[in-house]
């Protein structure tokens, strides 16, 4: 078994997630994927010692040098254990409450890293090209180009441009500032959230038609009224909405 294998293994077996193990260590959910999945061939010591403590093992266990996975005691444990062993019972009392005592405070420690790990997690800067309106519509704006700082783990793979959306028809699913991931195409399925241009206005809406063959545009919040579509209007199809990105 190699060391991502063994490492997936033994997170499994400790019940830590990947988000976890990934904001421990600083790194994004990819990285974790790509340490299990052998990838990324060698891991840097300084990591694999700290993945160790996090999964409760040792570096030993991971490089294969040992059979088990359980940790290591250092010396400086061992002397502790040595000596506690020949105190008196109160003595004893007092040596656990000051380790309870220390546990405490690197606790609050591990609270203040863990906080940075949050601060120092993977962003990609991208831009904001367009304004979508979840409501009565919004006007293009031709040079908006506003940039954005977005968590990598939550930008999709494919695409093509990213709108912000002004307004609260398309609740619960899509909400006022939200971020819009695009894919741009000349036509939408229907049923599908896309974004469409209708008399120089863009919205975000799905794609619906009626009984009589009549094409509309649906909100998800009951309280707007469907947009129907005529002939006399001048209509674009922009793209589809292939997800959806909110800050907190």
């Amino acid at each position: 078994m190699d060391i991502g294998a063994k490492l997936k293994q033994r997170r499994l077996e400790v019940n830590v997630s990947v988000e976890e193990l990934a904001k421990k260590l600083g790194v994004s959910k990819t990285t974790i994927y790509r340490y299990e999945k052998g990838e990324i061939l060698k891991v840097p010591t300084e990591v694999l010692e700290k993945i160790s403590k996090i999964l409760n093992t040792n570096p030993a266990y991971f490089m294969g040098w040992s059979d088990t996975p359980t940790p290591v005691q250092t010396q400086t444990l061992q002397e502790i254990i040595v000596t506690s062993k020949q105190l008196e019972q109160p003595r004893q009392e007092k040596v656990l409450s000051f380790a309870n005592e220390q546990l405490e405070e690197q606790n609050k420690v591990v609270s203040i890293f863990d906080k940075k790990s949050e601060e120092t997690e993977d962003y990609i800067t991208d831009y904001v090209e367009g304004l979508v309106a979840a409501g009565l519509g919004a006007y293009q704006e031709d040079n908006l180009h506003m940039e954005v700082k977005l968590r990598a783990d939550d930008v999709p793979d494919e695409y093509d441009t990213i709108a912000k959306v002004a307004g609260d028809s398309m609740e619960p699913l899509i909400q006022d500032n939200d971020l819009l991931f695009i894919k741009v195409s000349s036509q939408v399925n229907m049923n599908d959230i896309g974004i469409f241009q209708v008399n120089g206005k863009n919205f975000v809406k799905k794609l619906k038609r009626d009984y009589d063959g009549a094409w509309y545009l649906q909100s998800l919040n009951n309280s707007y009224e469907e947009i129907y579509l005529s002939e006399d209007d001048s209509i674009r199809t922009i793209g589809e909405v292939v997800d959806i990105y909110r800050e907190g």
